[in-house]
């Protein structure tokens, strides 16, 4: 069982990389063949769903389209325009704003609140958004284990280890890995310099978009600040967030309503939600459900604890470089999950500070996700809103932004987790 189940995985990842136009149906026909042989018990299944991260996606793309609607992306757009001097720094700017806002919510949810900026910039400057909007994705990965509440793999490390949102900036005495994390997000601005030189067209804007309606926007920042502040609410329900944001879209649908007296809105916006992307991520998560329960994922931790011996610096090397080979095709969230008290375990028979590993863990799984285009969910989000703008996102595409921007970031906070806390 566990052998057919690693062969399916990779067959699949194999289309998706062959064949980008076939990454839903492979994940979909995968994960149905995964339950029709038992590998995952059919009745697992509804469990294996992050249904979170589903109607967070749904919720927040019709606010979203309503945020859209009322043209504050192309004022925003406006502004970045007025500030930079060509579209390189445009293109760090969005990557630099994307990753902010991330450190505080979901990647998924801020690649869907930056996307449509990035794409009224581009429209605007009439050059491809794929660049761009990769880039954002990737910044907004990056940043996602900055601060407790930045992604649910931070959330899961400051329960079992007893953090609060300070621990991630000071612990015992000592910087925490938000420094780790911003010092590799700096780092990447010389490689994003580097991959959009030819870019030095001037930039301005003509003349400032009028905003039709705020009320949108200010339901965008609401979806933030709930957000947030349900990140300090103990015991929450598993799909706080995606009810946040599915709240939020019935707000944002009730207020149009009243307002125009239409159902040209809602409908407009139900047609705004990318069903394919979901429709992935539950292919998705049906797999590495049944990946999980196979055992593979055990296997790969103890493989990795094993690899490490009696050596801190090779042992916290393959945490953080495994872990980042591992996340580019599996979902971070079971791998952490379950390395977190082999991490403990190690740390214990070792005798040495457990932050070290940790946050090692923390780094590697977070930003190795950046490494392949299915590889994160923000990552799918953001190439199935390029294909519903009609663009085209290859491996090779993703890969020529992801890869040096993720090693660059991992090899900035590797060094610096080692010298703070070995």
């Amino acid at each position: 069982m566990k052998t057919a189940a690693i062969i399916l995985f990779v067959a699949m990842y194999a289309v998706m990389i062959v064949r980008p136009k076939w990454r839903t149906l492979a994940a979909l026909i995968t994960g149905a063949i995964f339950l029709i042989t038992g590998i995952l018990p059919v009745r697992s299944v509804f469990n294996e769903i992050d249904w979170n991260v589903i109607l967070m996606i749904a919720g927040t793309m019709v606010v979203v389209d309503f945020f859209i609607e009322s043209k504050m992306p192309n004022r925003i757009a406006d502004i970045l325009l007025d500030k930079a001097d060509n579209v390189m720094w445009v293109t760090i700017y969005m990557s630099l704003f994307a990753g902010v806002i991330s450190a505080f919510i979901d990647n998924v949810a801020t690649v869907l609140m930056v996307a449509p900026v990035g794409l009224a910039v581009c429209r605007k400057l009439k050059i491809s958004p794929v660049g761009m909007l990769i880039s954002i994705a990737v910044s907004s990965n990056l940043q996602g284990a900055a601060t407790l509440v930045g992604d649910t793999t931070s959330i899961m490390l400051g329960a079992y280890a007893r953090m609060d949102f300070t621990s991630f900036f000071f612990m015992k005495g000592r910087p925490g890995i938000f420094w780790a994390v911003e010092l590799g997000a700096l780092a990447t601005i010389p490689v994003l310099m580097l991959l959009f030189r030819k870019q030095k067209e001037p930039v301005h804007a003509d003349e400032m978009t009028k905003v039709s309606d705020f009320v949108p926007s200010f339901m965008l920042l609401g979806v933030v600040a709930a957000l947030i502040t349900a990140s300090f609410i103990p015991g929450k329900p598993d799909i706080t967030n995606g009810l946040i944001c599915c709240c939020m879209a019935g707000v944002a649908v009730l207020y149009d309503l009243i307002r125009t007296r239409k159902t040209k809105g809602l409908v407009r916006a139900l047609k705004g939600i990318d069903f394919s992307t979901i429709y992935l991520l539950i292919g998705l998560f049906t797999v590495i459900g049944g990946i999980k329960a196979v055992g593979i994922i055990d296997d790969v931790a103890a493989a990795i604890s094993r690899i490490g011996g009696s050596s801190l610096f090779l042992l916290y090397t393959v945490v953080v470089f495994g872990s980042v080979a591992i996340s580019a095709f599996i979902d971070n969230i079971p791998y952490v999950a379950t390395m977190l008290p082999v991490m403990q375990g190690v740390s214990t028979m070792l005798g040495i500070e457990p932050c070290l590993l940790y946050f090692g863990l923390l780094t590697g799984a977070t930003l190795g996700g950046n490494l392949t285009p299915v590889g994160a969910s923000a990552n799918i989000t953001v190439i199935g809103i390029l294909e519903k703008n009609g663009e085209r996102v290859s491996f090779g595409d993703f890969a020529r932004i992801g890869v040096p921007l993720t090693l660059t970031a991992v090899l900035a906070g590797y060094l610096f987790i080692w010298a703070v806390w070995h």
